[in-house]
């Protein structure tokens, strides 16, 4: 499906009523009777593909404006209006609302098209999920993160860098994923519990990017490795 405007060059005198129904029972940001201006601002980077993982397992098409960091375009002028910590991904509605961060991107589609839920179905699975999804941000992620934040000339600029520190966090990585793998060691098939999550998608970007700096996923924590095995035979993994 596509999220968005659909252009339509009705006879005017319908107007009114196409008018009506967009005011009566689309989400705010959705216009029928207006060009599609609804973009995700994204790039090479784990939040970016962590929501478009999400939008593929929704099954939302978005148009999509890439964003290299390496020209420095998240810095220029135009798209610090849209953001201005200058960070992607940015989602820009049809009525030019900006939403920002991948988790607040993600909760819109899922308010929108709530079809499969993927914040959980009721309180006890909505408790779970926002549960795993901040241990994967707070506990694997932000180690991950801080090893090419501190030590990669990518980020030199936008922080006071400390590669003592990089070293420390790297070394903190493989007991970060022991720690994930003997909280898997009960079988469940995903980190909230029987159903796929935002929480898997977290979880499994931050394999994604630990090893794209060099840091593998120790092969012996098998409960890991079967996780993420079946986070990536899906195929939003290849978002």
């Amino acid at each position: 499906m596509m999220v968005g405007s659909i252009p339509l060059k009705p006879d005017k005198k319908w107007n009114w009523l196409l008018d009506a129904i967009n005011i009566a029972i689309l989400p705010p940001g959705l216009n029928h009777t207006r060009e599609a201006t609804m973009k995700l601002y994204q790039g090479i980077g784990p939040n970016s593909y962590r929501v478009r993982i999400f939008l593929k397992e929704k099954g939302i098409e978005v148009p999509m404006v890439e964003i290299d960091f390496a020209k420095g375009e998240h810095r220029a002028p135009e798209f610090l209006k849209l953001n201005s910590l200058g960070q992607i991904p940015v989602l820009e509605l049809d009525d030019g609302t900006i939403i920002t961060e991948s988790v607040a991107i993600c909760r819109y589609f899922e308010e929108v098209h709530p079809e499969p839920p993927l914040f959980g179905s009721d309180a006890v699975s909505r408790a779970k999920v926002e549960m795993w999804n901040r241990r994967a941000e707070l506990v694997v992620f932000a180690t991950i993160g801080n090893v090419p934040l501190h030590s990669d000339a990518l980020f030199k600029d936008r922080l006071t860098q400390f590669p003592a520190f990089a070293e420390t966090e790297r070394r903190a990585v493989p007991k970060k994923w022991a720690w994930l793998d003997r909280e898997l060691a009960d079988g469940r098939p995903f980190l909230a519990g029987e159903v796929f999550s935002v929480a898997d998608i977290t979880a499994g970007v931050c394999g994604w990017l630990s090893e794209v700096f060099g840091m593998e996923i120790p092969a012996e924590l098998k409960n890991v490795q079967r996780w993420i095995e079946r986070v990536r035979s899906r195929p939003s993994w290849n978002a």
